[in-house]
């Protein structure tokens, strides 16, 4: 079997909520716990953060994986979805798992995982901790796949959990309303275990202290301690923040959203040093070389851990920008920062997935561009016929084609140096374009 055969196998004929929506999705831990236990509970090898939320929880992941890594550990990153290639979703120090392990995995453990019948995630999320396992990781940094409660990965039980903010996503799977998906998120939050939220508001906070005071675990919400005093984006393209214990950094991760998501880096950062992470060798380790450390890990996140397409400019003369941004709240970010953007033109490749809240996005998006609608390699793609009707009832002037690489290839014609193209509005759409740019 080739890795290429082993993705597929993967891809195809395991259920993929990523590929199917709904029904590719499992509720549920028991397959999991089939999994972990076959592999004889390899999480338990390792301590771990786990990291849930609607928006920015990748962005974060990244940020606190990086942090360690520069530190000296040796560190886990189980993060998703992939972009370009499956192996992105499990990292050890910023390297992707070997096509190797993939292919052995796959021909060695089929016969006992497939009466099982796991979900992509389920059988991923295995893949991962036995990996981590047999390479003697310090941390692991868990993306949580969906939701959080009913998760594969909330069989950890991490040292620190991180919950960046509510809003109404998979809703036809975790609730209708915020302290629904609130309760679902919220449960990753264990026993004992300290928590950091990144935003609350007054519907979901009620549920985080609840289920806090339930489970006697310290709660901290990041937006009451206000680590960031300012942000600023700079003529290099970095974004300069001034904190009230690091002082100025930088951090190259550059959207609208990324000072929410860096104060409630810090404040997580903050807990871990407390607890003895991050500090290894105090003795040796004054608070200012700690904090040379922390910014730079800031500075250099991408090429330490492989992050992509969080506001990512790919080239210049025309600019072009991709983000993966896929939800209204994500959306209310970058449609302002879009609009905001100075340039002679903007044009927008733009894509969703069937199941998003389509309406509510595309009445965030900018006026004042020219939209190339199209889709993403998804069978839950919605068709770009469709979203240039949206658009037009919304004023957005555009035409439609039918892959991302045509869509993109139109909106490069005849862009000239002051020209601005975004691509985005979904995560395959994103996917598909850095596959013919990596």
């Amino acid at each position: 079997m080739t890795y290429q055969e082993a993705t597929e196998y993967l891809f195809s004929q395991i259920p993929n909520y990523e590929k199917q929506g709904a029904t590719g999705y499992k509720e549920g831990l028991e397959t999991t716990l089939a999994l972990d236990e076959h592999f004889g509970h390899p999480h338990q090898a390792f301590r771990s953060i786990h990291i849930a939320g609607t928006n920015g929880k990748g962005s974060l992941s990244h940020l606190i994986a990086a942090e360690f890594q520069v530190s000296g550990y040796r560190v886990g990153l189980y993060t998703s979805p992939h972009l370009v290639d499956f192996r992105e979703r499990i990292r050890v120090n910023g390297t992707p798992i070997e096509e190797d392990y993939v292919v052995k995995f796959v021909e060695e453990e089929k016969a006992f995982f497939e009466p099982l019948n796991p979900s992509f995630f389920e059988l991923t999320t295995a893949m991962a901790f036995k990996y981590f396992k047999e390479k003697h990781v310090d941390i692991a940094v868990i993306e949580v796949g969906l939701g959080g409660r009913l998760d594969c990965t909330n069989i950890i039980t991490p040292i620190l959990s991180v919950i960046t903010n509510i809003s109404l996503d998979h809703t036809q799977l975790l609730g209708n309303s915020l302290e629904q998906i609130a309760f679902e998120k919220g449960g990753i939050i264990k026993p004992g275990v300290p928590v950091v939220i990144g935003e609350a508001t007054p519907e979901t906070r009620a549920v985080f202290d609840a289920l806090a005071a339930e489970k006697k675990s310290p709660i901290h919400y990041a937006e009451d301690e206000q680590e960031i005093i300012s942000a600023k984006l700079t003529s290099e393209g970095m974004m300069h923040y001034t904190a009230a214990h690091l002082g100025d950094f930088e951090c190259e991760l550059t959207g609208d959203f990324q000072p929410i998501n860096m104060n409630t880096t810090v404040v997580a950062i903050h807990q871990l040093v407390d607890m003895g992470y991050l500090a290894d060798c105090i003795e040796e380790k004054n608070k200012m070389l700690i904090a040379e450390e922390m910014t730079n890990a800031f500075k250099n996140v991408t090429k330490i851990t492989g992050l992509m397409a969080r506001w990512q400019t790919i080239r210049e003369n025309p600019k072009v920008i991709c983000d993966t941004g896929h939800n209204p709240a994500a959306w209310n970010y970058l449609g302002k920062q879009l609009s905001a953007l100075k340039c002679n033109e903007l044009r927008i490749v733009f894509g969703m997935v069937e199941d998003k809240d389509i309406y509510s996005v595309m009445a965030l998006l900018p006026k004042n561009a020219k939209y190339y609608f199209t889709k993403g390699s998804t069978k839950r793609a919605f068709p770009e016929t469709s979203l240039k009707i949206f658009g037009e009832q919304m004023g957005l002037n555009g035409e439609c084609y039918p892959t991302v690489t045509e869509a993109y290839e139109a909106a490069m014609q005849g862009a000239t140096s002051e020209d601005v193209i975004f691509v985005g509005g979904s995560t395959y759409v994103v996917a598909d374009f850095l596959k013919t740019r990596i």
